[in-house]
């Protein structure tokens, strides 16, 4: 299945992204905003993740789509991010409608990124300023390494980023992903340049560089700083309901565990937001195949984030081009 025409979750029609930085923090924020509301789901696999308004994404839940969703720097500081979103979307008349008000329904999740070497005595929290500048910004083109909340992510032995790829399935239907990748454990293997997720990588997307050869070498991470978790969004044009944004949102976490050894640990909060923007009928063909093109798309994004981390002399970790070149 080849990627549409951008390679980005924005192939997907009906979403756009906005994103916005602080280059002296090295944070920032990431928002996937719907034309019109979104169905969506979610799923934790992570032992510390960071979240907001998640809990009302389970099918049984009384709301049944959201405004946006927010992926953010700052660890629990960043969930104020939504802020800024919330606000953005009120001024544009947006929100869930309950007893005459509207509420921006915007769930959030965060990497925890304090420990990368930018100035943390900020004085005010700086997360809601960010949300709101990355709402006001939002396109349909999307920067990808060092950018939104990828600014100062890392891995292992890199630095990370923000990723995104997509992908067309035999109907036409669309599948993206978009990620923070800022994992505890590596994407590349070993002392390699070659990406675990290589087997799944569409043309040259992050080198072209194939599989590593010779054994899986010693697991690799960043455990003494606890720095940590790839969080996503996975995004489709079917027209699928709670029940099946959640299955998506599950399988779409073998992504993860494809780019990112080790994954899922107690010290990462990797979690998977999945949405729709409803456009298109699905088949039983692209029903039983959505979770796998989801979990190739995520794992191509995961490589493409750290493919395209940009140097900085303020960084604590080569990048990947600075290491390989």
């Amino acid at each position: 299945m080849k990627p549409g025409p951008g390679n980005l979750i924005t192939d997907v029609p009906g979403l756009s992204v906005g994103q916005a930085r602080d280059d002296g923090i090295k944070t920032g924020v990431t928002v996937v905003v719907g034309d019109v509301p979104m169905v969506a789901g979610v799923h934790v696999m992570g032992g510390a993740p960071g979240t907001r308004e998640t809990d009302l994404l389970a099918p049984d839940k009384t709301v049944q789509a959201v405004d946006a969703l927010v992926l953010s720097g700052g660890s629990a500081f960043g969930l104020a991010a939504a802020d800024g979103v919330m606000a953005g979307l009120h001024a544009d008349g947006r929100g869930f409608g309950a007893a005459g008000h509207l509420v921006p329904i915007v769930p959030t999740a965060i990497i925890f990124d304090l420990p990368n070497g930018g100035n943390k005595d900020w004085g005010e929290n700086p997360y809601p300023a960010l949300g709101r500048a990355a709402y006001d910004a939002r396109r349909t083109d999307v920067a990808l390494g060092s950018e939104g909340a990828g600014t100062g992510a890392t891995t292992a032995d890199l630095m990370g980023g923000l990723g995104s790829a997509s992908a067309m399935m035999p109907s036409g239907a669309m599948v993206g992903a978009l990620v923070a990748a800022n994992p505890i454990g590596q994407t590349t293997v070993g002392n390699h340049a070659n990406f675990w997720a290589a087997p799944f990588e569409e043309g040259d997307e992050f080198g072209g560089l194939g599989r590593a050869e010779g054994p899986p070498p010693p697991l690799l991470t960043k455990r003494e700083t606890r720095g940590n978790t790839a969080i996503a969004v996975v995004a489709t044009d079917l027209d699928i309901d709670k029940a099946t944004a959640t299955r998506m949102a599950i399988a779409a976490h073998d992504g993860v565990a494809r780019a990112i050894v080790p994954s899922h640990t107690p010290f990462d909060g990797d979690l998977v937001f999945s949405a729709s923007t409803g456009r298109r009928r699905p088949t039983d063909a692209d029903l039983l195949h959505l979770g796998h093109v989801a979990a190739t798309c995520l794992a191509r994004a995961i490589a493409r984030g750290i493919y395209h981390a940009r140097s900085n002399p303020t960084n604590p970790l080569p990048t990947w081009s600075e290491k390989f070149g």
